[in-house]
């Protein structure tokens, strides 16, 4: 495996003529490894560090490819916790995914879904709070440049990616991990492929310098995650 350079190869869950059951377990999976490993907690601190001064407001919060909505109810219950008003859309390009989602969210009044093409998201959306987590990857660089323009107008005061670290360490660490806690050969598989197609951070500050508009902050967190928050300059209504 080259670590130097992103692969461009396709996961399984990648596959939108995949079994709904097998998608199902994968993203059961996926989530078990993202709790174990504190994965959900670097979106929640970050959208927490943008919105802890003002917590009176009401913010509305928009995931763009929001998978089975894993992270926003995650959010929600945090939220909720902290007596923070919120509402919450969330956006994923498959109906199956999107099917999950909102089997999974009928406790959460306040999120909603909606099937939409991210590089072709209607920039009349607007949000308080853009966040984007293990989708970024999934992208080629020349995509990447497209949505991310596209969430820097939609987001008003700023826009929060979590995403991989490209490392042979974690590549190999999470074959090891894997034995113990990953139960799906799809999840087992595609955790691979994906640490192959995840980040340098000098490949996400590059991409940030394309967008002069923002303040950017780029951090690593553990395990194996950078962190990317653009603090927006727009008033807010």
């Amino acid at each position: 495996m080259d670590f130097t350079v992103r692969n461009r190869q396709l996961e399984l869950m990648d596959n939108q003529n995949m079994e709904f059951d097998a998608l199902s377990d994968a993203y059961a999976d996926i989530n078990r490894c993202n709790s174990l490993l504190g994965g959900e907690s670097i979106t929640i601190n970050a959208v927490w560090d943008l919105i802890k001064n003002d917590q009176n407001k009401s913010y509305t919060i928009l995931d763009m490819g929001c998978g089975d909505g894993t992270m926003l109810r995650k959010l929600s219950t945090f939220l909720k916790g902290r007596n923070v008003s919120h509402t919450m859309l969330g956006i994923d390009l498959r109906d199956d995914v999107l099917k999950i989602a909102r089997e999974n969210s009928t406790d959460f009044p306040d999120i909603k879904f909606k099937k939409a093409d991210i590089l072709k998201a209607d920039t009349n959306l607007s949000c308080d709070i853009l966040i984007n987590t293990l989708t970024m990857h999934h992208f080629e660089e020349e995509r990447i440049e497209t949505f991310l323009d596209k969430f820097v107008c939609i987001a008003k005061m700023g826009v929060v990616i979590n995403d991989l670290q490209r490392s042979k360490i974690a590549y190999y660490l999470f074959q090891i991990f894997s034995i113990f806690f990953i139960k799906t050969k799809v999840a087992k598989y595609d955790g691979l492929v994906s640490i192959s197609k995840g980040f340098k951070k000098e490949e996400l500050v590059k991409l940030s310098k394309k967008i002069p508009s923002v303040i950017h902050n780029i951090e690593w967190k553990w395990a194996f995650r950078y962190v990317w928050v653009m603090h927006c300059k727009k008033e807010l209504n």
